[in-house]
C-alpha cells in the first residue's frame, strides 16, 4: 500500500495564493506594523511643524487603530471563505471589507454627509493596496526559498546507509523467517515510493506517522530488541496538515544517534498531542555520544526549522533540550486540516 502524499487543495502552496493567511500570527503582526508605518509617514509628510507632530500622531492613532484592528478581526473570521475565492475575487472582497470598515468608522467620528468621507476611503484603499502588494511581493520573493526547501527535503530524506542496512536486515531474516523478509521488502518499497514523490504540498500528519512506522519496522529487522519505540499519540492530531518528510528525518536521527551506537536496548519516545489550535510533537532518545549527536543533528534540525518557517511563519517553533541522559526535539505547529 502506498502512502498518499497529496491532500489536495487544502495543502496548496501557502505563498502561491493571491491573499495571505489572515489567521497567521506573522501576517497579522506585519499588517499592524506596515499600516502604522504608512500612517506615520503620512503624518510626517503633511506636517512641517515639529511642535504639532505629537498631536497629529495621536489623532492618527484615534482614526487608524480602531478600523485597522476591526479589519484584521473580520479578515481573521472570514479567512475560510476568502481562501475559497479565486485571486481577483479575493482581492476585491478584501477591498470591499476595508471600505465598509472605513465607512463605519467615519460614521462614528463624523456625519457621513459632511464631505469628510473621501479622504479616509482613499487612505484605506491605499493602505490595503500597499499591504496586499507587500504580501504578494513577499510571496513571490520566497518562492525560490520554498523550492530550495523542497529540494532540501529530497536530499535529506534518508541516509544512504539506511538502504544497505535495510537490505542486510532482510537478508538476515530471509532463511529463518521468509515471510518477515518479504514484508520487509514490501515496506522498503512503499517507503521509497513515498519518498520519491514530488512532495510539493502539506500532507496529513497521519501519513507522516505511517511513514515513520514503516521506517521503524525496517530498523527493527537490524536492531531487533535494541530498538524500543514508545508512541503517545493523540488521534485528534491525525488530520493536521504538515510539511512532507519533516517527521521521519527526526525519528531517523533519534535512532541513528540514540540507539545504533549502543550495545544495549534503548527507547525512542514519540509524543504527538493536540492542544486546542496547536499540535505538539516531542521526540526523545538516549544520548550516547554528546559530541557526535550535536554535530550530526544540527543540519537536519536547521533544514526542518527553515521549512517550518516557510510554511507557518511565526506560528511554528522547533526547540531542542539536551539533558544528561536524553535529547529532546519539540515542535509546535498550528492545527490546520482540509476542512
Amino acid at each position: 500500500m502506498s502512502i498518499k502524499q497529496n491532500p489536495g487543495r487544502a495543502g496548496r502552496d501557502l505563498y502561491a495564493a493571491a491573499l495571505p493567511d489572515f489567521r497567521n500570527l506573522g501576517v497579522v503582526l506585519r499588517i499592524l506594523l506596515l499600516v502604522n508605518i504608512l500612517a506615520l509617514v503620512a503624518v510626517l509628510l503633511r506636517n512641517d511643524e515639529v511642535g504639532r507632530v505629537g498631536g497629529e500622531i495621536l489623532d492618527m492613532a484615534v482614526r487608524v487603530e480602531f478600523p485597522l484592528i476591526l479589519s484584521i478581526a473580520l479578515l481573521f473570521l472570514l479567512q475560510p471563505l476568502l481562501r475559497r475565492l479565486p485571486g481577483p475575487s479575493g482581492v476585491a472582497a478584501v477591498g470591499g471589507l476595508v471600505l465598509a470598515v472605513a465607512v463605519f468608522n467615519q460614521s462614528l467620528l463624523a456625519p457621513l454627509g459632511d464631505g469628510s468621507l473621501l479622504r479616509p476611503l482613499f487612505w484605506s484603499m491605499a493602505a490595503a493596496a500597499c499591504v496586499l502588494a507587500y504580501f504578494r511581493q513577499r510571496g513571490t520573493a520566497r518562492l525560490p526559498a520554498l523550492a530550495e526547501a523542497r529540494l532540501m527535503a529530497l536530499t535529506a530524506r534518508i541516509r544512504p546507509h539506511f538502504l544497505f542496512n535495510s537490505l542486510n536486515g532482510v537478508l538476515g531474516v530471509l532463511r529463518a523467517n521468509p515471510r518477515r523478509a518479504e514484508e520487509g521488502l514490501e515496506e522498503l518499497a512503499d517507503l521509497f515510493r513515498a519518498l520519491m514523490q514530488e512532495n510539493r504540498d502539506l500532507v496529513p500528519l497521519a501519513d507522516e506517522i505511517t511513514l515513520c512506522e514503516r521506517y521503524l519496522n525496517l530498523e527493527r529487522l537490524r536492531l531487533g530488541e535494541r530498538l524500543d519505540v514508545r508512541w503517545n499519540r493523540d488521534p485528534r492530531a491525525d488530520e493536521a496538515l504538515v510539511p512532507p518528510l519533516f517527521l521521519q528525518p527526526l525519528v531517523e536521527n533519534a535512532v541513528y544517534h540514540g540507539i545504533e551506537p549502543g550495545a544495549g536496548p534503548g527507547t525512542v519516545s514519540i509524543t504527538i498531542q493536540r492542544r486546542g489550535p496547536q499540535v505538539l510533537i516531542e521526540i526523545a532518545n538516549p544520548v550516547l555520544d554528546p559530541l557526535r549527536h550535536h554535530a550530526g543533528n544540527r543540519m537536519a534540525l536547521d533544514n526542518i526549522r527553515e521549512r517550518l518557517m516557510l510554511f507557518y511563519d511565526l506560528e511554528a517553533t522547533l526547540d531542542t533540550e539536551h539533558r544528561a541522559d536524553a535529547y529532546c526535539v519539540r515542535i509546535r505547529l498550528p492545527f490546520r486540516c482540509e476542512r
